[in-house]
């Protein structure tokens, strides 16, 4: 799970290309639809197409930093606790979440397995689709971000990283659904 000392794996490629800082952009406008992206959905086997939940739900989109399937960001591990913790109250106000994430496949079944992750959990280690939403990058790993959508895929609300405040809390995410 969460260790320290192992690094193995972690200065690969993908740690190169995202190692130079890139500050996150304001790219989307609220009341403003979102780039579509698809990516394979490792909690679940299946892939899931951004705009299939158009019309039907609204989305958070939680982007997310992890740098292997031993090492978590010291930020964003607590917050994917909190989200797996409260994922039912985001399913019972209609709200899927779909987390993003730059590890691979295997990489991220292990996290899958050794969170007990309940939400989607999308692989993107080609950092696409992190790119396409301007969250910026530094140190190895693209940065993280939270995007809520409404059913009509409209941008709502966006958190992007800072050192001051890491990510949007939980009670901050469900309120911009009401």
């Amino acid at each position: 799970m969460l260790t320290s000392t192992d690094f193995s794996g972690l200065f690969n490629e993908r740690f190169f290309r995202n190692f130079l800082p890139v500050p996150a952009t304001d790219k989307f406008r609220i009341g403003i639809g979102t780039t579509d992206f698809q990516l394979p959905d490792i909690t679940n086997g299946t892939v899931v197409k951004l705009s299939n939940y158009r019309g039907k739900q609204p989305i958070l989109l939680a982007f997310t930093r992890i740098f292997t399937e031993k090492q978590y960001c010291p930020f964003c591990y607590p917050h994917i606790k909190d989200l797996n913790e409260n994922y039912e109250q985001f399913k019972n106000c209609g709200i899927e979440v779909l987390m993003i994430t730059s590890t691979d496949e295997r990489q991220s079944q292990i996290v899958v397995r050794d969170l007990g992750l309940k939400m989607p959990l999308l692989s993107d280690p080609g950092c696409r689709v992190f790119r396409t939403y301007k969250v910026g990058q530094a140190l190895g790993a693209p940065l993280p971000a939270q995007f809520v959508l409404d059913k009509d895929g409209k941008l709502c609300y966006r958190h992007l990283f800072s050192f001051i405040d890491h990510n949007a809390s939980i009670e901050t995410l469900l309120k911009q659904f009401n």
